[in-house]
């Protein structure tokens, strides 16, 4: 029941010291069997040798349907082989070049909004990175800014949204008969239904223009454009309405949790804030091979990633028996993989608490890159916008520790919390001055 009660507040809170150098450990109730793997080995078992027999579970999917429909976050097998076919060529490697120009827009537009907050005092700073983040999504996938009418609209309603059904509690873990409705609040989906009619709106004008012939050259035109190869199928509107919703929930959410993080681990370590901001003296908006020049900025993010993994937790189910450790797991068991816990697992990592872009110089860094380190997931199922949300986080950084200073503002930590993705319990306040001298 303690236990419970920690859960239902906050997942994170929930978990004993003893997983962070456990292998693997069982949940037991009367009820279901849930079992946390930390072995890089299973781990890999789990999410690149058979994915086929760990499909997501249910339990989670079934909690964000609302405003993901069959999105191909939710849906396994054939489905969502299907969606993978018609969405993977847009975020294909050479696709990263042609969003550059807008991912790079949207920071300037950050710096003109954070500009205006940047005179010493306290500043919550997540809302700002949620905002840099939307923006972003908004010009690559449909080539306007977050100030469009119909973009303001999403991110507002969005806002709404995120506090009202975290991406796991509770409920995710527990038994429940396929016939039983799942009840939600109806903040939750009021919410929901207004973003899915918001992003209908959008996806039909851009239908329309895809037939005038006037659709920018932008991620939903390729992806409304891609037919399956297989069935030759292309995505009907509410199809796309389901990938748009989660490309929004996904690209937008968790690469704001992401860079809200980065900027407070830079505001606790200046000396890496500094190295940061003379690395951003040579970006250029012109110049995509200058995005690669941020070396130190890929470390710090790298590690931002690893300390605060905006999905905190995986969920699979077994569909056959399995014997993991010399224990047998019966068909249907809760798998859950948490880069939470791995990230910092004291038999992996060296300082696994200890904030180290140096790290990923190492042996042991490079090791655990290969064996220990998910926040994208791994094998069949990675994220499809990996690249794409390293390439942001990376170049948003950059951008804005090169015209401003951070300063941590906290008496005490932030604590970090799972709502939608890791963030922090009480905002993430930070002090923000104009970068002087000017870099």
């Amino acid at each position: 029941m303690r236990y419970a009660s920690l859960f239902r507040r906050d997942i994170l809170s929930a978990q004993p010291e003893r997983l962070y150098r456990a292998w693997m450990a069982e949940f037991r109730t009367p009820f279901f069997r849930s079992y946390l793997i930390n072995q890089p080995d299973l781990v890999k078992q789990v999410l690149q040798d058979a994915p086929q027999d760990f499909p997501k579970s249910d339990r989670v999917g079934a909690g964000l349907r609302p405003l993901l429909g069959e999105s191909v976050f939710v849906t396994n097998g054939e489905v969502w082989e299907k969606q993978r076919r018609i969405i993977d060529p847009a975020f294909e490697g050479g696709r990263l070049r042609d969003t550059y120009p807008a991912m790079y827009a949207a920071g300037e537009s950050a710096v003109e909004r954070i500009g205006q907050l940047a005179d010493g005092q306290r500043v919550d700073i997540e809302p700002e990175t949620s905002h840099a983040a939307a923006d972003v999504i908004f010009r690559t996938l449909f080539s306007i800014p977050i100030d469009h009418h119909i973009a303001q609209r999403v991110f507002q309603e969005f806002r709404d949204y995120q506090r009202t059904q975290p991406i796991l509690n509770l409920a995710a873990f527990l038994p429940r008969l396929k016939w039983m409705p799942r009840l939600f609040r109806p903040s939750t989906l009021r919410a929901a239904r207004s973003i899915r009619l918001l992003i209908k709106e959008l996806t039909a004008e851009r239908m329309k223009a895809i037939k005038d012939g006037s659709a920018p050259d932008d991620l939903a035109t390729k992806i409304m454009t891609t037919r399956d190869p297989v069935t030759g199928d292309l995505f009907s509107t509410d199809e796309m309405v389901d990938q748009v919703a989660i490309f929004f929930l996904a690209g937008h959410e968790t690469s704001a949790s992401a860079l809200a993080w980065a900027l407070y681990l830079v505001a606790l370590y200046p000396e890496w804030q500094d190295r940061i901001a003379a690395e951003a003296a040579h970006l250029n908006p012109d110049d995509f091979a200058s995005l690669s020049k941020l070396v130190t900025t890929r470390d710090v993010f790298r590690e931002t990633l690893r300390l605060y993994p905006p999905v905190p937790m995986m969920v699979r189910e077994n569909t056959v028996a399995q014997t993991f450790r010399g224990r047998k797991i019966a068909a249907g068991s809760q798998i859950v993989l948490s880069p939470w816990h791995l990230h910092r697992h004291s038999r992996l990592w060296h300082a696994p608490d200890d904030f180290d872009p140096t790290r990923w110089k190492s042996e042991n860094g490079k090791t655990c890159q290969r064996t220990a380190f998910i926040p994208f997931s791994a094998g069949r199922r990675v994220c499809i916008g990996a690249g794409f949300a390293m390439a942001e986080g990376v170049l948003l950084l950059a951008i804005l520790v090169r015209h401003f200073r951070f300063e941590v503002n906290h008496a005490t930590p932030p604590i970090p919390v799972a709502h939608l993705t890791v963030r922090s319990k009480e905002g993430i306040q930070l002090k923000i001055s104009p970068r002087s001298p000017k870099i």
